[in-house]
């Protein structure tokens, strides 16, 4: 059964994304998670406390927000699957999880920004999906960083989603978006959050491993279908420069896309002004990139995206019979 919730709210999520009248109704479930993330960050989260006291906090912290979470979408799961047509009802809230749709349309906003206003146009697209310096980027950086960035949302923002979904429904792709939410606001090595985020990381790290496995063995077989694409450029990528990424996970989707479209991402940059050395997923691909080659990606990551539905769906019949 789940691995059909986790079909349909791909589905329903691909056609429909996150309807902006929603929102400004009543938000989005990653900024309620993120909300109560924040109000904990602000109130446990003590500068006078040792290194220790804070990192128990943030332990602590992770354990009540996930549990709530979790709590929350259980009673309605098991609510909704009383109903008639309850499975589509709780994949309608399912597909609040996975963000196919935005992460195309952000990724797209920028090749169509510099193609139309140039650098400073790419930049300021750009910094709307990525945290390093945009006033430092020239063409190719502008658009190695928006392909990074798809490269590595596809895999933490609409694969591990639907993965977590078909293993444990609904409370599991809520307690993931949570963990994943928590990462992004305090799981980042800054003298407030280097205690405080820690058990928010590294639990971000374990439950995105899978995922990120199954992005890049998606991005491969993606690259049969695009011309010029290079599966057997993607699987020696993987193997040569995947562990050498900075995040444990990152490289597989980042190191595939790279290997098969033969670019180079990743490499050193600067966030906050201070300049990052790593090491590049591609070596030896092209790292002149142009606006062209943004959209080369995303036709790459919607095949790969098509290859994910296309798995759940045949998933859920398998069991099913």
């Amino acid at each position: 059964m789940f691995f059909a919730l986790a079909f349909l709210s791909l589905v329903i999520e691909r056609l429909t994304g996150y309807p902006d009248w929603l929102f400004k109704r009543i938000g989005h479930p990653v900024t309620w998670i993120g909300s109560l993330i924040a109000l904990m960050d602000k109130k446990w989260n003590r500068e006078s406390a040792s290194f220790s006291q804070r990192k128990a906090a943030g332990v602590l912290a992770l354990v009540v927000f996930v549990g709530l979470t979790v709590i929350l979408a259980w009673f309605a799961q098991s609510v909704l699957l009383f109903l008639p047509f309850g499975l589509l009802a709780v994949a309608i809230l399912g597909a609040s999880l996975p963000a196919q749709k935005s992460l195309e349309q952000h990724v797209e906003a920028v090749a169509t920004a510099l193609e139309r206003e140039g650098v400073e146009g790419g930049r300021r697209a750009v910094s709307m999906i990525v945290g390093r310096d945009p006033q430092k980027l020239d063409e190719a950086a502008i658009c190695r960083a928006a392909i990074e960035s798809l490269a590595e949302n596809f895999s933490d923002g609409i694969v591990a989603p639907a993965v977590w979904l078909g293993l444990l429904g609904l409370p599991g792709g809520a307690a993931y978006k949570a963990i994943n939410t928590a990462d992004s606001m305090i799981g980042h090595r800054s003298p407030r959050h280097e205690a405080f985020g820690w058990a928010s990381a590294r639990l971000d790290d374990l439950v995105n491993l899978p995922a990120s496995r199954l992005s890049g063995s998606l991005f491969v077989v993606a690259a049969f279908f695009v011309e010029g694409a290079s599966p057997k450029a993607a699987i020696a990528a993987i193997r040569r420069d995947a562990r050498h990424h900075r995040s444990p996970n990152a490289g597989w989707p980042e190191a595939a896309l790279a290997g098969a479209l033969g670019f180079a991402l990743a490499g050193p940059r600067s966030y906050g002004g201070r300049m990052i050395e790593a090491r590049f997923m591609g070596e030896g691909g092209r790292s002149a990139l142009v606006a062209g080659d943004i959209r080369t990606a995303l036709r790459l990551a919607r095949i790969a995206d098509l290859l994910l539905i296309g798995l759940f769906g045949l998933l859920a019949i398998l069991i099913a019979l």
